[in-house]
């Protein structure tokens, strides 16, 4: 689960920006929902969101280690066999770039390096971890996130604030589902699953018509590959994890998460985990296929599907808990195979068997799921967590619980032509995909990822023009000196990422005994 503290925290404090959640939180760690969903279903959050609200029904359940816990058990390690029959898929025959494994392998692999030492020293910045997944990502992925972010930022959430009191009222803070936020949230969620669906049916539909051709068309391409390059994959061959025992594990383990689940919230019928469970294979795909192109773990959108799903099957009386554990299951699932096929794509270029990667992660997740819970009470029984005029207002778990309270109420409640536009973008991700495929030296090389223009819809469009400098950095050094840049640049941009994730550990005690930064800085308009 490799669940971060440090996030957690942040997700629990006062947050003046609703991108935060996005962009820091609800990333590759983070996901337990300790601040957000899970908490959304205690009294306080019900009565902060309103006791006459339509839909806000008064079931409520407080935090507890105990069932949190179990909880946490439950979900995370169905994540773990769910995509295991993809791995080669993913890391060998669609090359993936996944920049935080191949960041952790470069790093691994320098360690034991017979030589080059010297050449591959950096002195790097703490907080230049997307320049540095910059300079993993393909010009394409980041030029896309680009064009993303400038359609988003730049003209359409312009134009559509603009139309506020016509498309939306004015008194609804941006953040609202019924507001400014429900277009953001729902048009990336159209563009993502537009592109990852259309994979998802292009791979099921080219395994089961052209197995033969896929076979000699590989292993026609193998020779043309460098000696490091088959070793690498005989050995993620090799040490290969069944078929059978993946499909096995991930149905026993989905059967056991089908019994608990509702023992621990009596509300949430075993039917409603089955639905999860079903959603759960193409959605986990369609997070560690963009995971594999941008970096970005984006399964806090998921779980806003299951959401508005399980909250729209629960109904009135039901509607608002299902849907909050709804998105605790699926965000787990899919966040923990991505994850893993992270720790594939580290395995791979290491040279470290799959099957102990696998454990590794089974390891893991065992620990985060008991520690996670405790280093959560500590602050839950500490601070006055969830109190409006405290220091730690958890304002993501209102929002979770309106969303949900969203889905009970039903999609027509969404602001005006959002449904219009989610279709519209979802028709652009397919026909895009189209393109690409079926003219993909002309126009389809200039036609933009939509999986990788969907994540500043929510996030913002900083982090892609971090991403953008680390482009830059790869085009030019390449022109300058081609031979010096091969060996130097995965370096670079693994310091620049691991950097930033060694300073997690220092930042939450930090954070823990209120340590603000020396230095503030900030850009006023001209007067």
């Amino acid at each position: 689960m490799n669940t971060s503290n440090h996030e957690e925290l942040e997700e629990i404090q006062n947050c003046d920006n609703d991108d935060i959640e996005n962009a820091e939180l609800e990333e590759p760690e983070g996901q337990s929902g300790f601040g957000s969903h899970l908490l959304g279903l205690n009294r306080k959050t019900y009565e902060q969101v309103g006791v006459d609200t339509p839909g806000n029904t008064p079931i409520t359940k407080e935090p507890g280690i105990g069932w949190m816990t179990a909880f946490l058990f439950v979900t995370y390690f169905v994540g773990l066999a769910i995509l295991v029959p993809l791995r080669k898929l993913m890391i060998i025959d669609y090359k993936l770039s996944y920049p935080s494994g191949t960041a952790t392998a470069v790093l691994i692999n320098g360690f034991h390096a017979p030589k080059g030492d010297e050449m591959a020293k950096f002195y790097f910045d703490f907080s230049m971890t997307y320049v540095g997944a910059g300079m993993i990502c393909s010009h394409l992925v980041n030029l896309s996130l680009l064009f993303g972010a400038v359609l988003s930022w730049g003209i359409m959430w312009p134009l559509i604030r603009g139309l506020k009191g016509q498309w939306f009222p004015e008194s609804l803070p941006e953040s609202s589902m019924k507001s400014l936020n429900g277009y953001r949230v729902f048009i990336s969620i159209a563009l993502i699953l537009g592109d990852g669906l259309y994979n998802f049916a292009k791979i099921l539909l080219f395994t089961a018509t052209n197995i033969h051709a896929t076979m000699e068309r590989r292993s026609k391409k193998s020779h043309n590959q460098g000696p490091d390059d088959l070793k690498r994959n005989q050995v993620f061959v090799r040490e290969s994890i069944p078929m059978w025992l993946a499909l096995s594990g991930y149905i026993l383990l989905a059967a056991i998460s089908i019994i608990a689940i509702p023992f621990i919230f009596p509300e949430v019928k075993w039917y409603y985990v089955v639905v999860a469970y079903i959603l759960a294979p193409t959605l986990s795909f369609c997070n560690a296929y963009g995971a594999g192109l941008t970096d970005m773990n984006m399964a806090y959108n998921y779980g806003k599907v299951a959401l508005f799903v399980l909250s729209a099957l629960g109904g009135k009386r039901h509607g608002v808990v299902a849907g909050l554990v709804g998105c605790g299951v699926i965000k787990s699932l899919v966040s923990t195979s991505s994850d893993l096929m992270q720790d594939f794509k580290t395995g791979h270029l290491t040279f470290t068997s799959p099957r102990s990667m696998l454990v590794g992660q089974a390891i893991g997740t065992a620990i985060g799921c008991v520690v996670a819970p405790l280093t959560f009470f500590l602050f839950y029984k500490a601070f006055d967590v969830g109190n409006p005029d405290g220091e730690y207002k958890a304002p993501y778990a209102i929002i979770y619980r309106n969303m949900a309270i969203l889905g009970v109420e039903g999609f027509s409640a969404l602001p005006h032509h959002c449904l219009h536009l989610c279709c519209g973008f979802f028709a652009f991700s397919v026909a895009a995909n189209l393109v690409r495929d079926f003219n993909p030296k002309n126009i389809g090389r200039w036609i933009p990822l939509p999986m990788a223009m969907a994540v500043p819809f929510v996030v913002g469009g900083y982090f892609a023009i971090d991403m953008c400098v680390g482009s830059l950095i790869v085009y030019a050094w390449h022109i300058l000196k081609t031979k010096e840049a091969t060996l130097m640049l995965p370096a670079i941009a693994s310091g620049l990422i691991c950097g930033d994730g060694l300073w997690i550990l220092p930042s939450s005690i930090l954070a823990l005994f209120k340590v603000r930064p020396p230095i503030c800085m900030r850009f006023l308009e001209r007067a």
